[in-house]
């Protein structure tokens, strides 16, 4: 391996330090004092000297075998970012051009016994500017971001982090560096490159078989035979194969025809099962004498994307069918974690991935403008059942075509399906986001007469090339090629359908800033839900870090610079307004605190809403729309510290969103919607069995903690995996019902109970906005604090009925049981799960608790 400490230093030298591989140009400068946090208020572009650069990486290492005695030599890279000439002893051995590509340089007749090997990296922005310039046929649009991300141009000219050049919630660092693994290889006769196992089951004999497929780079001049030998010991499964290995780079492709007497267990979606894998030895015993043994886990799971037609609706249906069970997937969107790939630690991804799982989450969908996520991102997955739709990265632009960055991507393709396909979670291949939708609503004002030569790249690039080989490579999952699309529809009209955000086909899109989030009529009902969402500002805790005193206000020049969506602080506050009073304090950091802690309040309770509404929706057909059977909002967790539409903060603390997600995903849910003056109650349950639960109503007046009313409805039957109406009420009749009650002056909750201890979260409905609600006093909140084992217990006690109790806890790392919620009873216990060592004492004094009347 050839990680550890090179040497780093700047296109004149007047810049030189020592620098940690893998690792890039901003964090060696960080980690030697040079430069500040890049997250500090407007670091990001201050520091743009930097990615404008020329960098070089340099280090002497020894040989650490005799070299005569090995028949090839290689410098292996799993990822260079990204344009870089290699060269070892002064002799140029290879250039490298894309962050997602593994490059293998043959250092045979160059390596000797102490060895000095450079990098040399180009800028990214120079290196993307001048592909732009040459391509002088047509223009590639768009040629920048928009001016609010502060970016940088051409990124779909080099196949890098599209995001690094900026996004809408993220900042603009095109990094340089050796972002994974570097290592010398040496071998003879053969070595093993790629290993992958798939599963299938086989119908018509009722029997599971694993796809075992092996690629070789062979040295020798002749074939190679021999036998592999496959053991499962737990499912007494062995079976062994003669091979034979052609010069070259060689693939066997074998057959496991698992024991039908031994019980598969499936691998099942998080909520769905267990996460079965086996523990599996692969072993290639070959003449030459000497045998590779190759262990891996074998998992057993069949994924179907069924889009077929529904009865009583034009269109098809668009869902996931996994092991043959009917899944709705309800998650989140997934970008990088970091602008620093380097800093993405394995507890990184664990604990944002255990966060989604916590939530009730069982799928994210990888997104198409950051990073083919590291190996253990998706170990994590597999072994926590969370489902990935993973898109290619290309992302709301167009791409050339030219034979270069064609075979680029090739490479590209080739190299992450045959990294990624042994891993149960991917469900899904997906072409790019939003480019089918970019053509088809001609969102680069393309004239008419020119429109063909762009269809042809999209064709050229996505149809046939990435899904050619991802068919060839990979039969074990389905391909689309964009998100959103009309999945066999758009295939019929071409790949480019008319209205890819069409309700009765694919998966849609959604956003809508201006409309009022609480009338649900506004939401599509779409067959799938794959992004949608709203803003918000991240907790004042986790600003403060990277912030001074004069920026702590929502309209100072730092709240400005943060906000990479245009209008997106005005946006939200309008949002607010709908249902909230606006804080009008003279205390301008209170202001501020009390404006983020509304943002996160309309936040959640805006997803909630629009959530709810899509898992309402799974089982019926209103007017040929329905059936939607997919709950992805856009994003879970975010890049660095700003506002966004993540419901994790950078760094992991729980928004409000998050909080709500745990519920708004529960397995069995009441969700409560109005529709001309009735009140209509639906069942939804992700359970596998029918359940009679009593559906429990209370209406409050917001003036006592004593119910006006209560109404338990017994036996009402939720069906399994479905979304079924359970309850139906006029208004006016719940309001004269409940007496003493108007819309203004009272406040509906409800919830789900069954047999042993079933329970589904308690849901409310506010049946007028909170600005008008009558009745509402401040309440005195109070917490007390005690230690339990590993966890804390808070017991909250309130005088009066407090909306959106907030409870945080500054800078602790850690999470509550739940937050954001309507307490309507005196008492409440909330436990925290810390995620690193605290106190009783340190969490009092760190504790504030928020509900909407102490924003004044």
């Amino acid at each position: 391996s050839l990680r550890g400490s090179w040497r780093l230093r700047s296109g004149n030298g007047s810049v030189s330090l020592r620098a940690e591989v893998p690792g890039c140009v901003h964090t060696a400068l960080l980690r030697r004092g040079l430069i500040q946090d890049p997250y500090y208020r407007f670091n990001d572009v201050m520091y743009r000297w930097i990615s404008l650069d020329n960098w070089t990486y340099s280090r002497t290492f020894k040989t650490p075998f005799d070299i005569r005695k090995w028949q090839k030599v290689n410098l292996v890279f799993e990822g260079v970012d990204t344009v870089a000439q290699i060269l070892l002893n002064n002799v140029t051995v290879g250039r490298t051009d894309n962050m997602f590509n593994r490059y293998s340089f043959d250092i045979t007749s160059v390596i000797k016994e102490i060895n000095f090997v450079e990098v040399h990296f180009l800028s990214a922005i120079s290196y993307a500017a001048e592909q732009s310039r040459s391509h002088q046929a047509y223009s590639i649009p768009p040629a920048c971001p928009p001016p609010e991300q502060k970016g940088e141009c051409h990124v779909n000219f080099i196949r890098k982090e599209q995001c690094s050049f900026s996004w809408d919630w993220g900042p603009s660092f095109p990094t340089q560096g050796i972002w994974k693994d570097v290592r010398i290889e040496a071998y003879n006769h053969y070595h093993l490159i790629y290993f992958s196992v798939t599963p299938f089951f086989v119908k018509s004999v009722q029997q599971w078989c694993l796809e075992i497929q092996s690629i070789f780079d062979v040295v020798s001049s002749k074939p190679i035979a021999g036998r592999v030998m496959v053991n499962i010991p737990k499912l007494q499964t062995q079976q062994t194969f003669s091979v034979k290995l052609q010069p070259g780079e060689g693939s066997i492709v074998l057959l496991v025809n698992i024991n039908k007497t031994s019980a598969v267990e499936a691998w099942w979606p998080n909520g769905h099962g267990k996460q079965t894998g086996y523990n599996m030895k692969t072993t290639f015993i070959m003449e030459t004498g000497y045998q590779i043994e190759k262990f891996s886990k074998a998992y057993f799971r069949t994924v179907e994307l069924v889009q077929e037609p529904i009865p009583g609706s034009p269109g098809l249906s668009f869902y996931f069918r996994i092991n043959g069970r009917p899944i709705f997937l309800k998650g989140s969107n997934w970008i990088p974690a970091d602008s620093f790939q380097d800093r993405v630690t394995y507890d990184t991804l664990r604990l944002l991935l255990k966060s989604a799982a916590d939530a009730n989450m069982n799928a994210l969908r990888v997104w198409g403008g950051g990073v083919y996520e590291q190996d253990e991102f998706y170990d994590i997955c597999d072994e926590i059942g969370i489902m990935i739709w993973q898109d290619f990265m290309f992302a709301c632009a167009l791409y050339p075509t030219d034979q270069n960055y064609l075979a680029s991507v090739r490479a590209e393709v080739l190299h992450q399906v045959r990294r990624l396909k042994s891993h149960p979670s991917i469900i899904l291949w997906s072409g790019n986001n939003e480019n089918e939708a970019a053509i088809s609503s001609n969102w680069f004002s393309i004239p008419h007469a020119k429109r063909e030569i762009y269809i042809r790249d999209y064709l050229m690039l996505y149809v046939k090339n990435i899904r050619e080989i991802v068919l060839s490579e990979d039969r074990s999952r389905p391909f689309i090629a964009s998100s959103p699309t009309n999945g066999l529809e758009s295939v019929k009209e071409g790949w480019i359908s008319q209205n890819p955000y069409d309700t009765h086909y694919g998966d849609t899109h959604f956003y809508d800033y201006s409309n009022d989030c609480w009338n649900w009529t506004v939401y599509p009902k779409t067959r799938f839900a794959s992004e949608y969402g709203f803003q918000s500002w991240p907790s004042f805790s986790t600003i403060e870090k990277v912030s001074s005193a004069e920026d702590w206000s929502y309209i100072s020049d730092f709240s400005l610079h943060r906000q990479h969506h245009d209008s997106g602080n005005i946006q939200m506050l309008q949002e607010v307004g709908y249902h909230f009073k606006l804080p009008q304090g003279t205390d301008p950091v209170k202001r501020f605190k009390d404006t983020i802690y509304l943002t996160q309040v309309m936040q959640a309770q805006c997803t909630k809403r629009e959530t709810e509404f899509y898992r309402a929706s799974q089982s019926e057909i209103i007017k040929g729309e329905g059936r939607t059977m997919g709950a992805l909002y856009w994003q879970l967790n975010d890049i660095w510290q700003a506002p966004s539409w993540a419901s994790l903060e950078y760094g992991g603390k729980w928004k409000l969103l998050h909080y709500f997600a745990q519920n708004f995903f529960a397995p069995l849910l009441p969700v409560a919607c109005e529709d001309q003056s009735v009140l209509y109650i639906y069942g939804v349950s992700d359970l596998h069995v029918d359940q009679k639960l009593t559906l429990r109503v209370v209406v409050h007046t917001w003036s006592s903690l004593e119910p006006v009313c209560t109404l338990a409805k017994e036996g009402v039957i939720v069906k399994a995996q479905s979304a079924v109406p359970i309850y139906k009420e006029s208004i006016s009749d719940v309001l004269e019902r409940c007496r003493n009650c108007t819309r203004k002056s009272c406040v509906i909750t409800f919830c789900l109970v069954g047999e042993d201890g079933l329970q589904s979260p308690t849901n409310h409905f506010f049946l007028s906005s909170l600005k008008d609600a009558v009745g509402l006093e401040k309440p005195q909140l109070s917490a007390s604090v005690s230690k339990q084992d590993d966890t804390y217990t808070f017991v909250l006690q309130t005088t009066a009925i407090a909306p959106f109790v907030s409870l945080d806890v500054g800078n602790i790392k850690g999470r509550f049981s739940d937050n954001g919620f309507l307490m309507t009873e005196k008492k409440k216990v909330v436990v925290f799960y810390p995620w690193e060592p605290t106190s009783v004492e340190e969490l009092e004094n760190s504790l504030t608790l928020t509900s909407l009347l102490d924003v004044v």
